[in-house]
């Protein structure tokens, strides 16, 4: 550890920077104009994808610029700009629109690529801090991204600039994303291995036990009988069924010991005596998320599983949720 490091000090180090880049991003959003809704209505308007580029650090935010359109409904890909000019400009067609990022304007990389992207009839908006530069007359709709000083107090190191610049990215994004009434749905889709796109793509259908690992008694069915079917399916409880299919009850493991303790001697009972009668149930096309959320509000380990008329389809046990990682 440096022999000068004062936690006193880095703290206030640290509210300077996060101060300074505050101001810069006030700033910007005051400053906005048309032209952010005309880069916006470009994004929309794109029959291609939208092909993001810079160089740097200007790189890696043109980087998480394309990923967060892409994840919010707007096509788009990186393509950084010193490979751009030794063959990924073969990426780029006449369909496509170009964000350029360089916060001077002045990126030799980009310079070069911006005339060829124009002449095949791709469509450009650029970011810089520098709304007299090259980069910034040659596009379609230039977004200015200055702020007055970087939070590196060499004001070396883009800082305040590349927050500015990101933001303006995330905003593009949004808008576009609210134009097209982006949802939740559709963010799931373009995440289904996250625990979004679990809880919102996961239907009862898709977990629900059924078919053979179904356990079903009928209503006049031996005790004895319920228990050979708990415990061949592992559910912790059978549904019982009427002679239609509909169920009319659940038996459960503690459904078992209740009617023990009131009759002793079970022995000779129907299952129908000691069966929780109007079971809760849900249909299959429900969220699996949302039959988590019950079942957890109810402190249910099981539940049945209907169509719209009624009859069994199957069951769900909070084990099968747990599995899914709906829960």
């Amino acid at each position: 550890m440096p022999a000068q490091f004062s936690p006193a000090q880095a703290l206030a180090s640290a509210r300077r920077t996060l101060q300074t880049e505050i101001q810069g991003l006030q700033h910007l959003s005051a400053r906005l104009d048309g032209s952010f809704a005309e880069a916006a209505r470009l994004l929309l308007d794109c029959r291609g994808r939208v092909v993001v580029s810079g160089l740097g650090k200007t790189g890696h935010i043109a980087r998480k610029i394309a990923a967060t359109l892409a994840s919010t409904g707007t096509p788009a890909f990186f393509v950084h700009a010193a490979e751009a000019v030794h063959g990924d400009l073969g990426m780029i067609t006449a369909d496509d629109v170009l964000i350029a990022l360089s916060y001077s304007g002045t990126g030799a990389e980009l310079l070069t690529i911006v005339p060829v992207v124009r002449r095949m009839g791709a469509r450009l908006i650029s970011i810089t801090g520098n709304p007299d530069s090259d980069l910034a007359r040659l596009a379609d709709v230039h977004l200015d991204a200055s702020v007055a000083q970087e939070a590196c107090p060499l004001s070396l190191a883009p800082t305040a600039s590349t927050t500015a610049s990101l933001a303006l990215g995330d905003a593009l994004a949004v808008a576009c994303m609210e134009a097209r009434g982006f949802g939740k749905e559709d963010f799931a889709r373009s995440h289904p291995g996250g625990a979004l796109g679990r809880r919102l793509l996961t239907h009862v259908s898709d977990v629900m036990r059924q078919g053979k690992d179904l356990p079903i008694v009928p209503q006049d069915a031996p005790l004895f009988r319920a228990l050979e079917e708990i415990s061949a399916k592992r559910m912790g409880m059978t549904a019982v069924v009427d002679a239609a299919g509909r169920p009319v009850g659940i038996f459960t493991d503690g459904d078992l010991r209740r009617l023990i303790e009131r009759q002793g001697d079970v022995r000779g009972l129907p299952v129908a005596a000691g069966m929780s009668r109007n079971p809760r149930s849900i249909g299959p096309d429900a969220l699996a998320a949302e039959a988590a959320q019950i079942m957890d509000t109810l402190r249910l380990n099981q539940m049945l599983v209907v169509d719209a008329q009624g009859e069994l389809l199957g069951a769900l046990h909070i084990h099968d949720l747990m599995a899914a990682k709906v829960v």
